[in-house]
């Protein structure tokens, strides 16, 4: 019911001082003066596929990125905001929920009263359907009190996270138009924020004057380039599962005789069962992006396993854990072919409906259970055969996703989400892939093979095998030595792009301190040649590289 939405909650003691806690906002996020840096204007990440986007979001593609900067910043041609007007704003649960939702909600309204009092934040009740049928329910203090740092999207809610077709945008519009919106906030992941990047270029084509932003606010991490580093609601799954991992490991090792054979929910790539892996150090697990580069059928990856369970028997360890990601379905060749077989089938009605972005219902296809009766009925026939000298086999299965999503955010969540400003205008690329009405949709991020955080998995992966170098970070915490612990993969990775962006800039101003009139022929004759020997060479890289830049 409608009227359900925005009461107030009953919490716990844990979460009343979890309500009191104040995120914190980066020093450029601080106070009430705005200082933008505009860039150059967005590209695509592939060249050949400029023309396509070019032709998808002609009047989107191309605008400056903005660079917000701190109050100490000496920026010459920066923008400074120092007043800003009354701004009416819609806001959206499109995604399906993830920790750290209801902050993006309270940290807008908070940027808003705080940059003019008289600013209005209008949530859409019930999702996308909410927003077609403009109902909605105004964001006051007193609203967000039992929401603030907790889990759920239960203070809106939401439908199926979809706005695509000709009906659903002239929707959108109308209820744009109407409430006299001077931005829409969508919350989501991939396909919401494809959603957003269509709209925003629906809507410039209209001449509407509303401003469309897309929040990345999802569980899968699978939302991420050079400028957006992490997602809200990734740092608290990963925690959270990775507890419940630990305590599986805790429990095989004490028993002695089952093996955990574990699904964690992140859609079709695999970043949720990467981070996992490295928080609790499980015995195996499974990427599916590794199966798709060694295309390895169903029984090549229930050989691994044989042979794993294989090994550590003859160290008298009859016992382990394995990581599956449920995504792991879609890299397996001849399941992959089943699939899309199945999904002519969906179109016909024959079989349950596909996601909201025309993919299989990957949570409700038990790959663990497959796996663990292709292991067990190998293990028993090498049993018989006598080349296993092991205990008999025993597999437990689990499917953990939905205990975790509605988790109390973490405090990096909690600090991410208040903080969280992503502007979705453009497609990241299109690719070979479309959705279903084949437009140009922004692609979800894969486990990077050649990057740190697998390499880092890679260089403990036997370890991990035979040594039962289990590790437990314990339940959540928000005081203490694990509060302010973040995501391994995302310490590993160096991908802060802004913030090398702004140590070049900083060189760059020494440069233009030394060298200037006054200085030396050898300095100025020096810094010429180094000058060109730079150009030259990031030229080179460049014109190699399809373009270079990524679109936000």
């Amino acid at each position: 019911m409608d009227s359900d939405f925005g009461i107030p909650r009953e919490l716990s003691p844990l979460q009343q001082l979890r309500s009191q806690y104040q995120p914190e906002l980066p020093p450029c996020l601080q106070g009430t003066t705005v200082r933008v840096e505009l860039g150059d204007g967005t590209t695509v990440s592939e060249a050949s596929d400029s023309h396509i986007i070019a032709r998808a979001f002609p009047h989107t593609l191309g605008q400056p990125l903005a660079h917000f900067l701190r109050e100490t910043a000496k920026v010459s041609d920066a923008h400074i905001i120092t007043q800003l007007p009354s701004i009416r704003v819609g806001i959206v649960f499109c995604g399906r929920q993830a920790p750290g939702g209801h902050n993006v909600i309270w940290g807008l309204y908070e940027a808003l009263k705080v940059h003019n009092a008289k600013s209005t934040l209008l949530g859409f009740l019930g999702g996308s359907e909410g927003l077609f049928a403009q109902k909605t329910l105004e964001i006051t203090d007193d609203i967000l009190q039992t929401y603030k740092n907790q889990g759920g999207y239960d203070l809106l809610g939401r439908t199926k996270d979809q706005i695509r077709t000709t009906e659903q945008v002239n929707a959108a519009l109308k209820a744009c138009i109407d409430l006299k919106l001077d931005g829409l906030v969508i919350i989501g992941g991939v396909t919401s924020n494809t959603d957003a990047a269509h709209l925003a270029e629906f809507f410039a084509e209209a001449k509407c004057s509303t401003k469309v932003v897309g929040v990345p606010v999802t569980t899968n991490g699978d939302l991420k380039n050079q400028f957006v580093e992490a997602n809200v609601g990734f740092d608290t799954i990963c925690k959270v599962n990775s507890q419940l991992i630990s305590n599986a490991c805790t429990d095989a090792l004490s028993a002695e005789k089952y093996y955990y054979f574990i699904r964690l929910m992140g859609r079709k790539h695999s970043h949720v069962a990467l981070e996992c892996t490295l928080q609790s150090h499980p015995n195996m697990v499974i990427l599916g992006e590794e199966v798709a580069a060694s295309k390895l059928t169903i029984f090549d990856i229930s050989k691994q396993i044989c042979d794993a369970v294989q090994a550590r028997a003859g160290q008298d360890k009859n016992h382990g854990v394995i990581l599956i990601p449920e995504g792991i379905i879609e890299s397996i060749p001849e399941v992959y072919a089943l699939l899309k077989e199945i999904h002519g089938l969906l179109r016909e009605g024959l079989l349950l409906h596909p996601e909201s972005d025309d993919s299989a219902q990957l949570s409700q296809i038990e790959t663990e259970k497959l796996l663990a009766y292709l292991v067990e009925t190998e293990m028993n026939k090498r049993l018989k055969e006598g080349t296993y000298k092991g205990k008999k086999f025993n597999a437990i299965c689990h499917f953990f996703g939905y205990q975790a999503r509605g988790s109390l955010p973490s405090k990096f969540d909690c600090d991410y989400a208040y903080a969280m400003m992503t502007v979705k205008n453009w497609s990241q690329n299109a690719g070979s892939t479309s959705t279903s009405i084949g437009r140009p949709a922004i692609h979800p991020a894969m486990v990077d093979l050649k990057g740190k955080a697998y390499e880092l998995l890679r260089q403990n992966a036997d370890k991990f095998l035979m040594e039962d170098l289990y590790r437990n970070p314990g339940p959540l915490q928000y005081d203490g030595p694990g509060a302010d612990a973040k995501a391994v993969s995302l310490c590993v990775e160096d991908q802060d792009y802004m913030g090398r962006i702004k140590k070049l800039q900083e060189y760059l101003d020494q440069v233009r301190t030394i060298v200037k009139p006054g200085c030396s022929q050898d300095v100025l004759k020096a810094a010429l040649s180094v000058m060109a020997s730079v150009t030259d060479v990031l030229t080179t890289i460049s014109s190699s590289s399809n373009g270079g830049q990524q679109t936000a």
